[in-house]
C-alpha cells in the first residue's frame, strides 16, 4: 500500500474552504448572533417577496462565529476522510480489477485504456505545441483538432490491439487446425472501399518466415489485416474465396475468436499498447481469457525471457525505445503460443542493432518453435538471411518472387555528388557547443555542426542518439551554447528577412490542423502573407509549390482529408508547408519512415528540389542508403554527443545478432487448455436484453429523487425528512451501479471500449485542468459534440467514465462523485437525443441553444443536493425539513443565483459556446470519421448469417 499526500492535502484544502464558506453563509444571511461579544453590528435587511423570510446580514458575534464553524466540521471530517481513503487506495488498480471479473468487464477495461490513454494524451499535447511553434502559430483552440485526430488514432490502434487479443470473445476452446496448415487462402480478394487485393494461392507452411512486399498504399497492410480478421470485422471492408486461419473461416469468425490461434505485431505498436505496465501488456489476452493469475504471471515470465525483454516487465511502456516496444509487441502477440504470426512493418523505426535484434527473434520463432510468420516490409533486404519465400503485390494481385523483388530495393534515386562549401562562403548556420536538456537529463552535449547553403547533410547513429532533440533545438534556438545563423555578423536563427529554419518533425501529421489538403495550403498562404509583413501571394501559389516539390509523384489537392493520405503523400505536403516561404535552413526527422522505395524517391526528389533552391539540407535517419543516394555529408551521433564532422563509416552489413541462451533453446511455451483450472473461467454475467430498458429508466428516476431529495422531502413530516440526506446518500451510488450495469452490454465492442476509453482520457485532461477556474468547464464541448456525434447511450457512459476517470486522476472521489456522473452522464445523452436530420451551421447553433441549457440544469442539479449541506441550519436560505414547498424552492434559487448561477453556470455556458462555435465543425467531424459501424462488413453471400448477427449484436448500435 503507498501514500499519496496529494489527496489528502486536496482534501484538507477542501475542507478549510468549505468552514470559511459555512461562516460566510451565516454572515450573510441572518447574521451570526448568537451571545456576546457583538463584533460586528451590521444592519438587518428583510429582502422583498418571494424571499421575505430572508433576512441579509445582521449582528456577528464571537459565539456565532465558533457555532458557524462547529456546524461545518462534520463535512469538513467527512472530506478529510474520503482523502485519507484517496491517498491510500490506488483507485488505477481497481480498474484493473473490476476489468478481470464480474459484471462490469466492458466498463472496467474502458478505464483501463482511459488511464493507459493518459500519457500518449500527453505525448500529443506536446508534440502538437511543438507543430505549432514549427508552423509559427498560436497554440490555441484549433489545436484541439490535431490533438483528437491523433488520440482517435490511438484509439482505433487499441481496438484493433483488444480486438486481436480476444476481448469480447465467446469462444470457449482453442481454435482447431483442419490439418491445411495454420493459413489457407485461395481465389481471395481482399476489398474496403474502392481497393482491394487479389490472393490467388497463399499457404506458408510452419516454421517458415514469408516476407511480402510492395509499394505504399498497394495492400501489404490490407492483406495481414484481411488474415488477422480486422478487415472484415473491424475496419469496415470484406473477404471473398477461401481464407481459412488454424480451419476456421475468416470471414465468419471475428478476431477475438481466433486470438490463441493468431498473434499479430501492426505497425508503430507503442501507438497500440492498451496498458501502462508491459507486464500488464503481455498478459493482456490470458488476462481477457480469464486464466489464473498464477498461471498468467509464470506464461509472461516465460515468453519474455524467450524473447529477451525479461528486464523491461517492470518498466512503463510510455519508457521504451523503438526496438524495445517492438520486442514487447512480439512478446504480448507470442503469450498464448499461436500458430501463426503476422508482422507489419517492423523494421520501420528501428536503427541497425535493434533491426537484427527483431529479425533474430522472428528467425527463433519460426525455426525453433514452429511458428509461421508472415512479415510485411518496405526494407525487406534486412529479411535476405532469414526469409524462406517472398511475395510481393503487383497490380492488385500478390504473386511469388524468386527473391528480394526489385521494387522493394534502395530508392533508385541518382546519387548527387557531394561538393564542398566554395570557399569563403559564410555559413547559413553554426552551432557552436549546443547542449539540450529536459527533465534534469542531458540529451545532446557539446554539439557543434555548420550548413552551407544548397547542401544536404544526414544525421545517422542509434535510436536515443540525440538526432530529433538536436533538431528541436535548432529549429527553436533552444539549449545552451552558441547558436549563430544568417551571414558574417551572425544574427538569429528564422529572421522575418529569409533567415528562417524550418523543422519538418517525426511526428509530421501534427503540422497538419485542416481538414482538407486545400484548407492546409490556403493556411499556408496565410501565414505566408502574415510573415511577408501583408504581401499577399499570388492565387495558387501554395498548390503551385507543392506541384514543384512532388514532382512526378502524384499529391491530392482538393477535398481529402490530410491524413488520409499515403504515408509518402503525406510527407511530401508537410515538406511544402514548412518551406513554403524558401526557408534557408530544412531540418526533416527521419523523412523515409514507413515510405517504399517510389515514395523514397519521391520524398528524395522533393528534398533535393528544397537544396537547389538554395537551402541548407539537414536530416537526421536511420536509412543510409537514403542519405547516400541525396549525396548527403554523413554526421555520426551516438548517445547524446555532438555530431563529428569526420565522415562516417560505411554501415556494417547487417549480421544477426544471437540471442540469449534460453531464448533459443528454452522449452517449447506450455499452452493453457482449456478446462484446466489455469483457464478456468466464470460465465460473465449479462443482463437480458428485455430487462435493461427498465433497469436503466429505474436508475435514472431513482438519481433524479437523490438530486431533489430536498424538494421531496417538503410532501413529508418533519421527522420523516430528516432521513432522506442519508437516504439520497445512498441512492445515489446504487442508482450509479445499476446504470453501469446496464449499459456495460454497449461496451462489448472493441472499437467501442476504445474510443470511449481514449475520449474519457481527453475529458479527464480538460476537466482537471479546467474545473474551479471561474466555473470555466471545457469539458462540456467534448461530452456534447461526443454525444451528439456517437449517440445518447455513448454521451451517457462517456460523461460518466470522465467523472470516473478524473476523480481517480486527482484523488476527488467522494459523496459528490456519484452525483457529478449522473449529471455529466445526462448532458452527454441530451446532445444524443437532440434531432439527428439537423446538419451545418443549424447543427451548431442547436448544440450552442443546448450547451446552453445544459449548462444552468447542471448548475441547478448539482446545487439542489448539496445545498443543505453547504448553508447548514439556522440561515435565511436554509433547508428547512417539512417547511413549505415554496419557501425551500425559493430559499435554494436564492442560494444558486448568489453562489452558482450568475457566475459559474454562465460562464460555463459562454465557454461551452464559444468551444462549439470555434471547434465544433472540425471535432464532430473527426468524431464522424472513426465512429463505429453499426454492423459488421459481413463476407461476401454464402457465409453464415448467424455469424454477422452476432458481430451486430457485439457492437453498439449508434445511429447519425
Amino acid at each position: 500500500m503507498t501514500f499519496r499526500p496529494a489527496p489528502l492535502r486536496a482534501a484538507a484544502a477542501l475542507a478549510v474552504v468549505f468552514i470559511v464558506a459555512r461562516v460566510i453563509y451565516r454572515i450573510l444571511f441572518n447574521g451570526a448572533g448568537i451571545g456576546e461579544p457583538v463584533l460586528l453590528d451590521l444592519p438587518a435587511m428583510r429582502l422583498p417577496a418571494p424571499y421575505a423570510h430572508v433576512v441579509f446580514l445582521g449582528p456577528v458575534s464571537g459565539p456565532g462565529l465558533w457555532a458557524a464553524v462547529l456546524s461545518a466540521l462534520p463535512i469538513a471530517a467527512m472530506f478529510l476522510g474520503f482523502g485519507l481513503l484517496n491517498a491510500f487506495v490506488d483507485v488505477a488498480r481497481g480498474f484493473v480489477h473490476l476489468a478481470r471479473r464480474g459484471p462490469m468487464q466492458g466498463i472496467g477495461r474502458m478505464l483501463v485504456v482511459a488511464w493507459a490513454a493518459l500519457p500518449a494524451l500527453s505525448d500529443a499535447v506536446t508534440s502538437v505545441r511543438l507543430a505549432f511553434r514549427l508552423r509559427g502559430e498560436r497554440f490555441g483552440p484549433r489545436a484541439l483538432v490535431p490533438v483528437l485526430e491523433r488520440t482517435l488514432e490511438h484509439a482505433g490502434r487499441v481496438a484493433a490491439a483488444l480486438e486481436l487479443r480476444g476481448f469480447g470473445s465467446r469462444a470457449g476452446h482453442r481454435p482447431g487446425n483442419d490439418d491445411g496448415g495454420p493459413l489457407q487462402v485461395r481465389d481471395a480478394q481482399f476489398r474496403i472501399g474502392d481497393a482491394q487485393v487479389e490472393v490467388p494461392d497463399f499457404a506458408p507452411r510452419p516454421g517458415s518466415i514469408t516476407v511480402i512486399t510492395g509499394p505504399t498504399g498497394s495492400g501489404k497492410s490490407t492483406i495481414l489485416r484481411g488474415i488477422a480478421g480486422l478487415l472484415s470485422h473491424v475496419d469496415g471492408g470484406d473477404i471473398s474465396g477461401t481464407v481459412r486461419v488454424s480451419g476456421l473461416d475468416r470471414a465468419a469468425t471475428p478476431p477475438r475468436d481466433t486470438a490463441q490461434a493468431v498473434g499479430v505485431v501492426l505497425q508503430n505498436p507503442r501507438a497500440a499498447f492498451a496498458t501502462t505496465k508491459v507486464r500488464d501488456e503481455i498478459s493482456l489476452a490470458l488476462e481477457l481469457r480469464g486464466v489464473a493469475s498464477g498461471a498468467a504471471k509464470a506464461r509472461v515470465l516465460e515468453v519474455a525471457e524467450r524473447i529477451g525483454v525479461a528486464a523491461l516487465l517492470d518498466r512503463n511502456v510510455s519508457t521504451l525505445s523503438a526496438g524495445e516496444a517492438t520486442l514487447v509487441a512480439i512478446a504480448a502477440a507470442m503469450v498464448e503460443n499461436p500458430a501463426l504470426l503476422l508482422v507489419d512493418e517492423p523494421l520501420a523505426d528501428l536503427d541497425t542493432t535493434a533491426r537484427r535484434h527483431v529479425i533474430a527473434v522472428l528467425n527463433a520463432l519460426a525455426r525453433d518453435a514452429g511458428v509461421c510468420v508472415i512479415v510485411a516490409e518496405h526494407r525487406a533486404s534486412a529479411l535476405v538471411p532469414v526469409a524462406d519465400s517472398w511475395w510481393t503485390v503487383e497490380g492488385g494481385t500478390l504473386i511469388p518472387t524468386a527473391g528480394v523483388p526489385a521494387s522493394s530495393t534502395s530508392a533508385s534515386v541518382e546519387a548527387r555528388h557531394i561538393t564542398s562549401p566554395p570557399a569563403g562562403h559564410a555559413p547559413v548556420l553554426t552551432a557552436t557547443n549546443l547542449a539540450v536538456h529536459r527533465k534534469g537529463n542531458t540529451l545532446v552535449r557539446d554539439a557543434s555542426l555548420t550548413l552551407h547553403r544548397g547542401e544536404v547533410v544526414a544525421l545517422v547513429g542509434p535510436n536515443g542518439a540525440g538526432k530529433s532533440s538536436l533538431l528541436v533545438a535548432l529549429a527553436l534556438r533552444e539549449g545552451s551554447g552558441g547558436l549563430r545563423a544568417g551571414g558574417e555578423s551572425g544574427g538569429v536563427v528564422a529572421t522575418l528577412d529569409g533567415g528562417r529554419v524550418a523543422l519538418v518533425p517525426d511526428a509530421s501529421d501534427d503540422l497538419f490542423t485542416r481538414d482538407t489538403v486545400a484548407g492546409e495550403l490556403r493556411a499556408a498562404e496565410r501565414r505566408l502573407a502574415r510573415r511577408k509583413n501583408g504581401g499577399q501571394p499570388a492565387p495558387g501559389f501554395a498548390a503551385s509549390r507543392l506541384a514543384r516539390l512532388r514532382g512526378s509523384a502524384t499529391v491530392p489537392i482538393g477535398h481529402e482529408h490530410p491524413r488520409d493520405l499515403s504515408a509518402g503523400e503525406r510527407r511530401i505536403l508537410a515538406i511544402a508547408l514548412q518551406t513554403m516561404d524558401d526557408p534557408q535552413v530544412l531540418l526533416i526527422d527521419e523523412p523515409t519512415r514507413g515510405l517504399d522505395p517510389a515514395a523514397r524517391t519521391a520524398v528524395a526528389a522533393a528534398l533535393t528540389a528544397a537544396a537547389d533552391s538554395g537551402a541548407a539540407v539537414l536530416i537526421a535517419t536511420h536509412d543510409h542508403d537514403f542519405a547516400h543516394s541525396l549525396g548527403a555529408q554523413i554526421l555520426p551521433m551516438r548517445d547524446g554527443v555532438a555530431p563529428s564532422s569526420q565522415p562516417a563509416p560505411a554501415e556494417e552489413t547487417e549480421q544477426l545478432l544471437p540471442l540469449p541462451r534460453h531464448a533459443a533453446t528454452g522449452p517449447e511455451p506450455k499452452t493453457i487448455e482449456p478446462g484446466s483450472p489455469a483457464a478456468e473461467r466464470k460465465p460473465r454475467l449479462r443482463m437480458p436484453r428485455g430487462v435493461e430498458p427498465a433497469v436503466l429508466a429505474a436508475a435514472n428516476l431513482l438519481a433524479l429523487a437523490a438530486f431533489c431529495w430536498p424538494l421531496l422531502a417538503a410532501a413529508l413530516p418533519q421527522d420523516a425528512a430528516a432521513a432522506l440526506p442519508y437516504a439520497a446518500l445512498a441512492i445515489a451510488p446504487l442508482a450509479v451501479v445499476a446504470i453501469i450495469v446496464s449499459l456495460d452490454g454497449s461496451v462489448r465492442s472493441a472499437h467501442t471500449v476504445a474510443l470511449l476509453g481514449v475520449l474519457a482520457a481527453v475529458g479527464s485532461a480538460v476537466r482537471v485542468a479546467s474545473t474551479g477556474v471561474g466555473g470555466v468547464e471545457a469539458v462540456f464541448i467534448l461530452l456534447i459534440l461526443a454525444g451528439r456525434a456517437f449517440g445518447a447511450r455513448f454521451g451517457m457512459l462517456l460523461g460518466a467514465a470522465t467523472i470516473a476517470l478524473s476523480s481517480a486522476l486527482w484523488g476527488g472521489i467522494g459523496p459528490w462523485t456519484p452525483f457529478q456522473i449522473f449529471a455529466c452522464a445526462w448532458v452527454g445523452a441530451g446532445a444524443g437525443l437532440l434531432p439527428r436530420r439537423v446538419r451545418g451551421k443549424a447543427e451548431l447553433w442547436m448544440l450552442c441553444g443546448y450547451g446552453i441549457v445544459a449548462s444552468y440544469l447542471f448548475g441547478l442539479l448539482t446545487n439542489l443536493w448539496f445545498w443543505p449541506f453547504a448553508v447548514g441550519a439556522g440561515t435565511g436560505i436554509s433547508y428547512v425539513p417539512g417547511a413549505p414547498l415554496g419557501t425551500n424552492l425559493s430559499s435554494f434559487l436564492l442560494y444558486s443565483l448568489v453562489t452558482s448561477t450568475a457566475g459559474w453556470d454562465t460562464l460555463r455556458a459562454v465557454t461551452t459556446i464559444i468551444g462549439i462555435a470555434v471547434v465544433g465543425r472540425a471535432i464532430l467531424a473527426a468524431l464522424r470519421r472513426v465512429k463505429p459501424v453499426s454492423s459488421a462488413g459481413g463476407g461476401a453471400g454464402g457465409h453464415a448469417p448467424q455469424a454477422s448477427s452476432d458481430q451486430a449484436g457485439d457492437r453498439l448500435h449508434l445511429r447519425v
